[in-house]
């Protein structure tokens, strides 16, 4: 079993800050991705920012210069810091990870609960 637990999601005025965090424990032998999706009502799920196991990220257009994701892999831990934030950048935002399991089975993914981001204006 692996499971993913958010936490930092809240209320903050635009052009404020929030730190997400993201820890994934369970049966795990390696963590190959680990991400942010977020999805506002009435639309569908989106990319926010992804970070391989060696460092390398992907971030939406929208989020690029103003979200940072970063990782601790001794801690299985992943964190997007979110900077000047929006009223667009309300949503519900989702931990994602594509992660081993130890013991037989392939690599599947894997998501969190959700965190609400609210952002006003």
């Amino acid at each position: 079993q692996v499971q993913l637990v958010e936490s930092g999601g809240g209320l903050v005025q635009a052009g404020g800050s929030l730190r997400l965090s993201c820890a994934a424990s369970g049966s795990i032998f390696s963590i190959r991705i680990m991400g942010w999706y977020r999805q506002a009502p009435g639309t569908e799920r989106e990319l926010v920012a992804l970070i391989r196991s060696g460092g390398t990220t992907n971030y939406a257009n929208s989020v690029k210069d103003r979200f940072t994701i970063s990782r601790d892999n001794a801690k299985n831990l992943v964190y997007l810091q979110m900077d000047s934030l929006k009223p667009e950048d309300t949503a519900v935002y989702y931990c994602y990870s594509n992660i081993v399991p130890r013991g037989p089975g392939a690599a599947a993914d894997y998501w969190g609960q959700g965190t609400q981001v609210t952002v006003s204006s």
